[in-house]
């Protein structure tokens, strides 16, 4: 394991691990030739003399190097440093897909199948550069802050020539196509049913074959017919739980001639959830028997076996799997087609299925031309029969006679059960339109409907509801924990978090200014308006915590005081007289500027008082610098008092535009106003660092004078370099 601040390469350095797999360790660095942050995945050193590992990881970086898609991590560099074989990637900064599932239990159909479109869109470019990626699963699948999805690691891509048997079947066993644990040919098909899959669990938030070792759940792909998605999640609509059958077809030939197909498919489920366009091939007429051959079971159990006995137990074997430990399970054979007899009783369920569809169809023709008079008990009998039509069509809509309007009811606040209840009766319908978060409503309850409550409808008018998934949540992004204070904030931002504070710790292995912890803890789901704290470091306790004195000359004694003080400074105040600077203006600090001192330590200020003050002794005390205020304030009150008592206050507040010329140094702005016929220049603020869009507010400005010029200095070396210019405007206070 690298340390942090290790150097890769003479170029990459170390901020903190992000990830570990079986074969590699991911860290986030920063690229300083490039000036930016990357993920390098770095090999095991326990692998580095296993020949056919490296030539694994190498492939991984062929294969995804010349992928260029917005949803496809990409690879920016390769290489090997003193042992260490490395792959440099797009850094994101997110969760993966399986994290999500688990948080959420399910997905809502929209995200689901928003994220399954993405996902289409990225191996879509991946098939067309001839890379098949051969593991697809939702730990592959990574979900960015902002919302983006991107599919990772290609480490067991190949690239698909034509008549190329795989020697092997690789990656998660849940996830994988009958031919690839068979030990065929796997192609662009492959990856779209395991697409297929990762969908399936999305949706119900289980993976359609389990068991207790990874031969079980091999076989059960192999001849077992999965539960129907919509036995898990009954609202499914029927058109995404046929895209679901389509892409888990046993044979190839059955699924998706292509990734694109797939997508227009998706993208026609969202308009038309309960649609009939889904085309599934017919089964084989041939078809044979209804389980895979014997010799093909025993086959794979005997090398279970052997694993068994160099590994452990299958429990062990199939853990190992699951961590893409890219095993060999399965021998070279030929890929062999879905038994006959299965498909039999397929095609006989498809010709039942079809008939019932059409005395459906019939009896709404016919109830739709007056030739059916069934009461709504009926109705509701026959709707119960209609297939995988409930999410659309919650309540039928009982003709109530009448031509007059009736007022919209309000299903606001009530979950589906209840909004039927309301609407029995009364001569309206209502129709499920989806889920969304909602502030206000409780998961489960109905959260918007598209006619307002109150508004006058036409009676047998069907009402589209929504259902609350709870509070709107966003997740707490990985990466901060190791990243500079800026950074961490910079990304919480992103996000969606406003609310972030900080606290101070010391830490011997983060480095000073960087994230030591975070909470709640990276990864989190959490309301966008929960305050997030950030434990930075002060570097190590038995150093010391020190602080170096920043100028303040120039800056009025409230704002020096509020500057020092957040550095951890004690402040005594002494006073003395210069006609430079304005009454209460600080002249000078001790220790000088640039001084180190310890946290804590007390510092002088001199602060400009009237020089009738200093000749009679009448300065305000030092112990009572809130006296010293109010006086100062008074005086100056009186002081900015013109004639018949019109104020002579000249403020200003307004936003500075970032430049382009500020490297993010320390930094210190002025201000250039015309007093007495000359440009006076007076410095106004300093600090470590300054962040934009910057708030400058100013209520000292010259009495007349309706602008003035800001300029901002960068300190480089031991000078301050000017880098921008603001014309601001000033008003009468």
């Amino acid at each position: 394991m690298l340390k942090t601040g290790a150097v890769i390469n003479e170029r990459y350095v170390v901020v903190g691990r992000i990830g570990s797999g079986a074969m590699a360790d991911v860290y986030k660095a920063k690229d300083h030739k490039l000036n930016r942050n990357v993920a390098v995945k770095v090999m095991k050193t326990e692998f580095n003399n296993d020949d056919s590992f490296v030539r694994k990881f190498r492939r991984e970086a062929q294969a995804a190097a010349g992928l260029a898609n917005p949803n496809i991590v990409s690879v920016f560099d390769v290489g090997e440093d003193n042992g260490l074989y490395y792959i440099v990637m797009e850094l994101v900064e997110g969760i993966t897909l399986k994290e999500y599932i688990a948080k959420k239990q399910k997905l809502s159909v929209r995200e689901a199948t928003s994220i399954a479109i993405q996902v289409s869109m990225g191996l879509a470019a991946a098939h067309a550069q001839g890379i098949v990626h051969r593991d697809i699963k939702p730990q592959n699948i990574i979900i960015s802050t902002d919302g983006k999805v991107k599919v990772t690691d290609f480490g067991i891509a190949r690239v698909a020539m034509s008549n190329t048997i795989s020697a092997n079947a690789m990656g998660s066993v849940h996830y994988s196509s009958p031919e690839q644990v068979r030990g065929g040919y796997s192609d662009a098909k492959s990856d779209i049913y395991s697409l297929g899959i990762t969908l399936y669990e999305m949706v119900t938030g289980r993976v359609p074959f389990d068991g207790e070792t990874t031969v079980a759940i091999a076989i059960k792909h192999l001849q077992d017919e999965m539960d129907p998605p919509s036995k898990y999640t009954p609202d499914l609509p029927y058109s995404l739980e046929q895209i679901i059958y389509k892409c888990t077809q046993k044979s190839p030939d059955r699924r998706y001639s292509n990734v694109n197909e797939m997508i227009e498919d998706l993208k026609h489920s969202l308009t038309d959830p309960d649609g009939h366009f889904v085309a599934l091939a017919p089964l084989a007429d041939h078809a044979g028997t209804g389980s895979i051959p014997g010799s093909d079971i025993q086959s794979i159990r005997d090398k279970e076996g052997g694993k068994r006995s160099e590994k452990g137990s299958s429990r062990d074997i199939g853990r190992n799997y699951e961590e893409e430990d890219d095993e060999e399970y399965y021998d070279d054979d030929d890929e062999g087609g879905l038994s006959s007899g299965l498909e039999k009783v397929m095609t006989i369920g498809g010709f039942i299925i079809g008939a019932i569809i059409i005395c459906i169809l019939i009896y709404f023709i016919g109830r739709a031309a007056g030739l059916f008079r069934s009461s709504r008990g009926s109705e509701q009998a026959s709707s119960s029969t209609a297939p995988a039509s409930t999410e659309s069509e919650s309540a039928q809509i009982t003709p109530i006679p009448g031509d007059e309007d009736i007022e919209c009811p309000r299903l606001l606040g009530l979950t589906r059960e209840q909004a039927q209840v309301q609407v029995a009766g009364i001569g309206v319908g209502i129709k499920y339109g989806g889920e969304e978060p909602s502030d206000e409503y409780p998961a489960g309850q109905i959260c918007r409907q598209e006619i307002a409550p109150g508004t006058m409808i036409a009676r047998n008018t069907t009402i589209v509801f929504y259902v609350s998934t709870g509070r709107e949540e966003a997740f707490i992004p990985m990466g901060i924990t190791g990243s500079t204070e800026e950074d961490a904030k910079s990304l919480l931002k992103s996000a969606g978090f406003s609310n972030v504070t900080t606290r101070e710790s010391s830490s011997e292995e983060i480095a000073i200014g960087s994230v030591i912890s975070v909470t709640p803890t990276e990864g989190s789901s959490v309301s966008p308006d929960t305050q997030i704290v950030l434990e930075i470091s002060t570097g190590s306790a038995e150093l010391g915590e020190e602080v170096t004195i920043s100028s303040v000359r120039g800056l009025n004694i409230d704002t020096a005081r509020d500057i020092l003080e957040k550095n951890g400074l004690r402040i005594k105040i002494e006073y003395g007289h210069t006609s430079d600077l304005s009454v209460d203006d600080v002249m000078k600090i001790d220790p000088a500027v640039g001084t180190k001192v310890p946290k804590g330590s007390t510092v002088t200020l001199t602060v400009n008082r009237p020089q009738s003050e200093i000749d009679s002794g009448t300065t305000p005390a030092e112990s009572e610098p809130e006296d010293s205020q109010e006086e100062s304030s008074e005086e100056a009150s009186s002081e900015e008092q013109g004639e018949e008592g019109v104020s002579r206050t000249w403020i200003t507040d307004v936003k500075l535009d970032a430049t382009s010329e500020y490297q993010e140094g320390p930094y210190r702005l002025t201000l250039v106003q015309v007093v007495n016929g000359s440009n006076e220049e007076l410095v106004v603020e300093e600090g470590a660092s300054l962040t934009f869009p910057y708030e400058f507010k100013y209520s000292r400005g010259v009495d007349g004078q309706v602008s003035g010029d800001v300029y901002l200095y960068e300190q480089v070396g031991d000078t301050y370099v000017r880098k921008a210019k603001w014309t601001v405007p000033f008003r009468q206070g």
